[in-house]
């Protein structure tokens, strides 16, 4: 990966040379139709919303936006930061897209984040002379997403860099700060996110795999880069990853709440909840990886001693996502996107009735979970996780669908599912 921007150049420069650009071959322009990326629990529910946006209805203000899913949220990356991808292939041609309304879409989707760290992932393969936006929109949009949006981004990754690209972060120079230039990386190969993120979590289009592909056949044997590692065989005493009905087996007092659940949540729970953002900062890589060999590998983690409230958030979080199915169920998908129907003085008899319907298993590790979440939300004038922050960090990881990403329609209504849990949970698990 690279993260350099090399020559300084004055904006109208930019003005003048980006119209030379070249974006994309004819060759390039004729790639098929993406594949349908929509899960399955995702088309069923598309039975009473177009299939095409299964989650907004047609008179959505942000519909005829949502329904090309140039925007989705992929839950956590490796460093526990929340992970947003852009799809330029999916932008229609020009004419076709309201841009000023995606910006307002992509504005409102980082509202819900920037709180917290967060990582984006921009795939630049499939933008074109006819859907690329005007200059003026992109420099619009620099300067719209002010100190607010830029402080808590991490890191953006410019996936399948063209000349172009390269040229035009360099011409915009000039307004870019240090800082946020900084934060700007070049991913050659889709194998190289795998330091970054789990690229199965993604929705990644069809024709950028298709692309990537043809990148790596073009290349010489000798400069093949690394494939995507295959995922290793479970060991004998691995816990992340594994279904909670394994980890309960294998406890010795037949415990439903996993081992890490109760390390992370007991230690948080002691030293974490007067911490000012508990859960919104993310931790050191090589401390989470060491942390997850340890549990995987059998020997005790003791979190008083290593002492870091925001790796033992972060732990917890990428337990919880790393689960094969999410704590609260793929059965309970449509139930929980649909909830927002529910009348308000009905909601908490149809979560509990939801809840109960869990695994003993998930239903056990729920309730600790949430009631733990409580807890830190009585201390929201100290550590400001309310429970709609905590909302926003948790549903992601409590929930989604089949294909292991998350749609961006249906992030909003499993958010308001896990801030109803914890605006009531005293009714729910009573």
């Amino acid at each position: 990966m690279s993260s350099e921007l090399l020559v300084d150049l004055g904006e109208d420069s930019a003005t003048a040379q980006i119209g030379q650009l070249k974006l994309a071959t004819i060759e390039d322009q004729q790639w098929p139709a993406d594949e349908s990326t929509l899960s399955k629990s995702e088309t069923d529910l598309s039975q009473r919303f177009d299939a095409s946006s299964p989650h907004l209805p047609w008179d959505h203000p942000f519909y005829d936006i949502a329904r090309h899913q140039i925007i989705e949220v992929a839950g956590d990356d490796n460093f526990g930061r929340k992970v947003i991808v852009f799809n330029a292939c999916r932008m229609p041609p020009q004419h076709q897209l309201d841009h000023h309304k995606l910006l307002m879409y992509l504005k409102g989707t980082l509202d819900q984040y920037v709180e917290s760290d967060y990582t984006l992932i921009y795939f630049h393969h499939g933008l074109t002379s006819e859907n690329k936006p005007s200059l003026g929109w992109l420099r619009e949009a620099y300067r719209e997403f002010d100190r607010k949006y830029k402080k808590n981004i991490k890191a953006l990754y410019i996936v399948h860099p063209t000349m172009f690209i390269k040229t035009l972060l360099i011409l915009f120079k000039p307004i870019i700060s240090f800082k946020f230039g900084r934060k700007i990386n070049y991913v050659s190969y889709l194998s190289e996110l795998e330091d970054v993120v789990k690229c199965e979590q993604l929705l990644i289009p069809a024709r950028v795999k298709e692309y990537d592909n043809k990148l790596r056949a073009s290349l010489k044997p000798t400069a093949q880069p690394p494939m995507s590692p295959p995922r290793s065989p479970p060991l004998p005493n691995q816990v992340f990853g594994v279904p909670l009905t394994l980890l309960r087996q294998r406890s010795a007092d037949d415990d439903c709440v996993p081992v890490v659940m109760r390390d992370t949540i007991g230690f948080l729970s002691e030293q974490g909840l007067d911490i000012e953002g508990i859960f919104r900062r993310s931790a050191n890589v090589t401390l989470v990886k060491e942390v997850q060999l340890k549990y995987n590998s059998g020997t005790p983690v003791d979190f008083r001693e290593i002492e870091d409230v925001h790796l033992a958030a972060v732990i917890l979080k990428t337990f919880l996502r790393e689960l094969p199915e999410p704590l609260l169920t793929y059965q309970l998908y449509n139930d929980i996107v649909n909830f927002a129907s529910v009348p308000d003085d009905n909601q908490a008899t149809v979560m509990k009735t939801l809840v109960e319907s869990l695994p003993e298993e998930n239903y056990t590790s729920l309730r600790y979970l949430i009631t733990f979440l409580a807890q830190v939300s009585a201390n929201s004038e100290v550590n400001k996780m309310t429970n709609s922050n905590l909302a926003v960090v948790f549903g992601p990881n409590l929930l989604w669908g089949r294909d292991n990403a998350m749609s961006l329609s249906a992030i909003g209504p499993i958010n308001n599912f896990t801030r109803a849990l914890l605006d009531q949970q005293h009714l729910v698990f009573n």
